[in-house]
């Protein structure tokens, strides 16, 4: 069984996978103090919790957009099942050709995003992770990663506003019942939902223009579940491309 971990900026995602299907997923909180015993005893107890013994794990793969937090994850894993785990990054096979200035600093979620969705839909392809940034990536035929876009995710532009605007209060993100607003609260709530739908909605109309030819596309995150009702294109909801994606590179790349 495989034990795939994706460590984000704000969640670390845990999974187990065996023959090709995920067995379990969850998350626990990324915090750039914990010491790898502390994150050995948190990924130990998640995988007994969900009735995994440890002699279950063959082997583990990690990618991390978090330096601090990487090595006392790794480490914390080689404590617990007692293997080195493969990292994604550099000189690990994807299948991707990518056309970026420098493609060591393509963050390694999106790459494992965009393996996974070639996996399953034909390129042209345009990718939305919803997390703590919201990422849109561009895959062309042939697996060409042609880039993207970044902007700041809704929870992270939410923090923003009310610690900048000393009379708007934090608000829980449900939908809105309308675009226009009668409170205060409503009035954020639409702007953070709407505005996060109709800045999607907008940038994907001007990457289609900019390629020449529309695109399948496909969100995952956090987030994702709940803005994509909100735009105007069509959108493909998948919650476990990351999960997918590691098991996929493992695989290209299995000792």
């Amino acid at each position: 069984m495989l034990l795939a971990i994706d460590i984000g900026n704000t969640n670390i995602v845990i999974g187990c996978i065996e023959d090709d299907e995920i067995r379990f997923k969850a998350r626990i909180a990324t915090d750039v103090i914990r010491t790898s015993d502390q994150y050995g005893v948190e990924i130990k107890n998640m995988l007994e919790a969900f009735g995994i013994q440890r002699s279950d794990i063959s082997d583990c793969i990690i990618s991390s957009v978090v330096p601090p937090v990487f090595n006392s994850v790794r480490t914390g894993v080689i404590k617990v099942i007692g293997k080195q785990p493969m990292v994604v990054g550099p000189g690990v096979k994807t299948g991707l050709d990518i056309h970026v200035d420098v493609p060591s600093q393509v963050g390694s979620d999106r790459i494992v995003i965009a393996v996974a969705a070639l996996a399953e839909y034909p390129a042209p392809l345009i990718l939305m992770d919803m997390g703590t940034a919201t990422t849109i990536e561009v895959v062309e035929p042939d697996n060409v990663y042609m880039g993207g876009v970044i902007f700041p995710g809704v929870k992270l532009s939410l923090d923003a506003l009310t610690s900048r605007a000393a009379q708007l209060p934090g608000i829980s993100l449900d939908r809105p019942s309308h675009v226009v607003g009668k409170n205060t609260v409503d009035c954020m709530r639409s702007g953070m939902m709407y505005g996060t739908a109709a800045m999607i909605d907008g940038i994907v109309d001007r990457i289609g223009e900019e390629l020449g030819h529309s695109s399948t596309l496909i969100a995952t995150g956090g987030m994702a579940q709940f803005i994509t009702p909100l735009c105007k294109h069509h959108i493909i909801l998948e919650k476990d491309l990351l999960l997918k994606g590691l098991n996929i590179i493992y695989k290209k790349n299995k000792r």
